[in-house]
């Protein structure tokens, strides 16, 4: 990320604002800004705060070069002050954050940002794309790897995932959410995580025969073999030409098979009946790996069921977060000083939910002794 210009990934009407400070003489004006939000996703009764990293990322390295200058003088909407000002910008201020992985509720601010107003100002727009997007997808990660009941799960939603940042910076949030591992390489490489991964449906259809694709897969990969087994019949060839190979193969080398994978069909059903073939054939150790438009509820169900499932490989409904893909982060004036006091500023609204916390805060969590639920209170320091 930090050799992208993201100077003007920015909504317009931050430049307009901050343009009015400055012909206001307000430049040196030190305001408070927090990042939180109001409502929690699909209702889940927590968020995992995430995309801090990219945040201070983005701060260090935010300026504005010539093209950029030449470009917002043409518009005819800034002073010249302004835009020299601009030219010469480096943020001065003090950003405080919430860890991320932590477990986060409504109304607490996640990041509160300390600085000249118009430095603040200029940080809202990728603020909050960044900490949105990853606490979104970082949520729902965590969602679903609660209801794989300690059951490891893979991200596997690159190919699904709205850009190239999406599915980095969003497989990224998922690790953090809980995920094992991503299919996304440049993932893995960047932040230090598992890649996963091991063959498609076309790999198998470009051999002879399945048996023959197997066969190639385990030759190669002896002591990471996974077969996917579900491209023509799951019970009358994949399983019957896994175990095959298995014995073929992988046997006579000294290893023994890592996992089949099942990515369509009725998955409580066939994951049985092949838990009960393997262990028939004596790969009791072999683990069943499932796929296909997974997400919390579905996996919930089918461990309901009684499914013979070790571990999901889940994609577009967590990289897009599809039950619910947009998180309500907001970034909001809490505080000016003036002759070194902090003045607290509030938003009033009709609408009771829009009503701001006003002041400089600090987030406190408590538990219960009894329950061990938590809950946060927020305390301002003016």
């Amino acid at each position: 990320m930090n050799d992208k210009k993201l100077s003007l990934v920015t909504d317009f009407y931050e430049l307009t604002m901050s343009n009015g400070y400055f012909e206001n003489n307000m430049q040196n004006t030190i305001a408070y800004f927090d990042v939180f939000f109001r409502q929690i996703p699909d209702n889940g009764g927590y968020v995992i705060c995430s995309g801090l990293e990219q945040v201070v990322n983005y701060i260090e390295n935010l300026k504005f070069d010539d093209d950029d200058i030449n470009y917002l003088k043409s518009l005819n909407k800034f002073s010249d002050g302004f835009l020299k000002y601009l030219k010469s910008f480096k943020f001065t201020g003090d950003v405080w954050g919430i860890p991320e992985g932590t477990v986060v509720f409504p109304n607490e601010p996640l990041i509160t940002v300390k600085a000249p107003i118009i430095e603040a100002q200029l940080l809202e727009t990728m603020l909050l794309m960044l900490v949105n997007h990853q606490s979104l997808i970082a949520t729902k990660a965590s969602r679903i790897v609660l209801a794989a009941k300690g059951r490891p799960v893979m991200e596997f939603g690159s190919r699904r995932a709205h850009s190239v940042d999406a599915a980095v910076l969003g497989s990224r949030a998922a690790i953090i959410g809980g995920c094992i591992g991503t299919s996304c390489t440049y993932t893995a490489k960047e932040f230090g995580t598992i890649a996963s991964g091991t063959m498609a449906h076309s790999f198998i259809q470009s051999f002879d025969s399945e048996y023959d694709a197997f066969k190639a897969y385990a030759e190669l990969y002896p002591d990471d073999c996974t077969l996917l087994i579900d491209t023509y019949d799951t019970l009358g060839s994949g399983i019957v030409n896994a175990i095959k190979v298995f014995n073929d193969v992988l046997l006579p080398k000294g290893f023994r098979p890592k996992a089949v994978r099942l990515d369509s069909g009725d998955l409580a059903y066939l994951s049985k009946k092949v838990r009960s073939i393997l262990d028939e054939a004596g790969f009791e150790d072999c683990k069943i790996c499932v796929s296909n438009s997974l997400d919390e509820n579905l996996i919930s169900s089918l461990l309901d069921q009684g499914a013979q499932i070790d571990s999901f490989g889940v994609g577009e409904n967590l990289i897009t977060s599809k039950s619910n893909p947009v998180f309500g982060g907001v970034y909001k004036l809490c505080a000016l000083e003036k002759d070194g006091k902090i003045i607290p500023k509030i938003k009033i609204s009709e609408n009771t939910g829009k009503i701001t916390n006003p002041g400089f805060k600090k987030v406190y969590r408590f538990y219960s002794k009894d329950t061990r639920q938590s809950f946060s209170r927020c305390y301002s320091f003016t």
